[in-house]
């Protein structure tokens, strides 16, 4: 990731714990998956409802009301250009390039999925794009957004203030500070994801080899389980269709941590490939997209049997980084990170479709419209 060399200095000083449970576990073995064990609890974090597919409302072309006249576009955050590449899904070519706040670093659909927020790290600020027509609104002030998620009832935006090593929760509409969650056990904060009932973030932390959890009824850290040895870097966070899954990309393992959100523990380690990196569903929810940067290819996942099904490798060089899945689940649009380019793959085949320069340093494009209720952040995680 792109950082500030003052990040990584100011994250030293900070001590890691805060009086929360924590656990430890080392799949390091090669392998197609290494089982982990470790003494279980029972927690607050048991999915409610765990069995039934949460992406039910994400299958194709299953659009709400409020998507209906939105453009098909790519929206490509360029985080060394300080722009915007807007790519038509039609004909995969750019159509237009914006100007955004400094170090933009993922675009975000909003809970109510009308308005697409461009996450402007250093700049400060959130740039609104109207979905409807593509266009860039007045720039939102709001500290440190390296990443952007929604509560799945709504009532709160939360901003990941990386950077800061906090996460703030504010209204979603306009995006006022609530409250200010200090999180100095999880020192590179940047992904996450919640539980099937929706009471609990899980997020991850780069630099700390880190996953926690956070109570969203009572704002706060409730546990925190240590990835090995914490050598690790931990970064996209995924739940599985039953909700007993909880994923996370390790991209210095080269592959994915499997764990039992119900007590926080270690149940396996999926090698995928190197640099593991981003996590998304495909539209029958039957397969997780792996994107391995530094091997330049992509891992298939079977959430039925937790195991490596199938490997795609793009034609080199290749940095496949962060992005989404088409409505029609026939596409898998990914940024090209290191070689500023963005990725569409035949998700039938595994073949590229198409190589797109954009930017320099794209980073969390995203895919809309998207099927699904409501958006919980990042590039478009729905529900």
């Amino acid at each position: 990731m792109l950082r500030l060399a003052a990040t990584l200095s100011l994250a030293c000083l900070l001590a890691a714990g805060c009086g929360s449970a924590e656990r430890q576990a080392s799949p390091r073995e090669h392998g197609a998956r290494t089982p982990v064990h470790s003494p279980g609890r029972s927690g607050p974090g048991t999915p409610a409802g765990a069995g039934e597919n949460i992406y039910s409302a994400d299958r194709a072309d299953n659009f709400a009301a409020a998507v209906r006249g939105d453009r098909a576009l790519v929206y490509v955050p360029n985080s060394v250009s300080d722009t915007v590449t807007v790519i038509s899904q039609r004909t995969l070519k750019a159509v237009a390039t914006f100007h955004t706040g400094a170090l933009p670093q993922h675009v975000t659909p909003s809970y109510d999925l009308r308005t697409l927020y461009v996450d402007n790290d250093l700049g400060n600020t959130l740039t609104p794009i109207d979905p409807r027509t593509g266009r860039p609104g007045r720039p939102i002030p709001v500290r440190d957004p390296y990443n952007l998620y929604f509560a799945p009832d709504g009532r709160y935006a939360i901003v990941v203030a990386e950077r800061l090593q906090l996460l703030d929760f504010r209204d979603p509409h306009t995006m006022r500070l609530e409250h200010s969650l200090p999180v100095p056990m999880c020192r590179g904060v940047d992904h996450m994801d919640f539980s099937a009932d929706g009471r609990f973030a899980y997020a991850s932390c780069e630099f700390s080899g880190r996953v926690i959890e956070i109570d969203l009824r009572t704002l706060r850290v409730v546990r925190t389980l240590l990835l090995g040895d914490g050598q690790t870097n931990p970064q996209d966070v995924k739940l599985s269709p039953d909700g007993r899954t909880l994923y996370t990309a390790d991209m210095a393992s080269g592959g994915v941590w499997e764990i039992d959100p119900g007590d926080l523990r270690l149940i396996g380690f999926l090698r995928t490939g190197a640099g593991a990196h981003g996590l998304y569903a495909s539209r029958d929810a039957r397969v997780m997209y792996v994107s391995n940067r530094e091997a330049g290819s992509i891992s298939l996942v079977s959430f039925k049997t937790r195991r490596v099904v199938a490997s795609w490798q793009i034609p080199p060089p290749a940095s496949p980084d962060m992005g989404n899945v088409s409505a029609d689940g026939r596409t898998l649009w990914l940024s090209g990170r290191y070689n500023d380019e963005v990725y569409a793959i035949d998700t039938r085949s595994g073949r590229l479709r198409a190589r797109i320069p954009v930017g320099e340093g794209p980073h969390g494009l995203c895919v809309w419209p998207q099927p699904g209720r409501y958006s919980l952040g990042h590039t478009g995680v729905m529900r």
